[in-house]
């Protein structure tokens, strides 16, 4: 068995270990910081299949982003865990028996699953790439699809844009920066000069 296969029953079974003690954890802490070993482990797995672009997203924007905010959320929120527990019991075997069709249905993917034609073919010849990952989709964003790029960039920021306009709400107790009151001010009228005397205050 060579080194490379090894690595990969490493990352596999960690990702397998930190997924399954994610949904099996009492404190959800402890799921948080299990499921940032899944995502690590799934990282390397990318790293081992040459697709380290994606594992580095997935490690930035995964674990530096969403785990630390669900870690934050879940520590700073007093959340009674028992109470919640308690109501989830109710739906118990609703949730049994959504799971064992979820089970029925991938078990009926998995038995029509076949590979496609002229697979052999195209794992015996070897792929020739004179670009790296990352270089390749660079190139591939912004050369043939930067038309379509830049279009999704302008749908989240008129959707960014709209989120802040629907959520923002001026109150009149609140006192805002006026930033054209600042830049037009007189310095003569803005200071004023006291002559404070030893021994007594303003």
């Amino acid at each position: 068995m060579t080194a490379v296969a090894i690595i990969f029953y490493l990352f596999a079974l960690s990702t397998i270990v930190g997924g399954l003690f994610t949904v099996i954890a009492r404190n959800p802490v402890h799921s948080v910081l299990w499921l940032i070993l899944a995502f690590l482990s799934s990282a390397g797995l990318f790293i081992l299949v040459g697709a380290e672009f994606v594992a580095l997203l997935l490690v930035i924007v995964y674990v530096g982003a969403v785990a630390v905010l669900f870690l934050f959320v879940v520590m700073m929120l007093d959340v009674d865990f028992a109470e919640l527990k308690a109501e989830m019991a109710k739906y118990m075997p609703l949730a049994l028996l959504i799971g064992v069709v979820l089970l029925m249905q991938l078990a009926l993917a998995f038995g029509v699953w076949d590979y496609s034609e002229g697979y052999d073919e195209r794992l015996a010849a070897p792929f020739v790439i004179d670009v790296e990952n990352t270089q390749g989709l660079g190139l591939l964003i912004y050369d043939q699809y930067i038309l379509l790029f830049q279009l999704a960039g302008l749908v989240l920021l008129v959707a960014m844009i709209g989120a802040i306009v629907l959520t923002m709400r001026h109150r009149k107790d609140v006192k805002r920066q006026d930033i054209l009151a600042q830049m037009y001010r007189d310095p003569a009228k803005a200071l004023e000069m006291k002559d404070v005397k030893p021994g007594q205050g303003l």
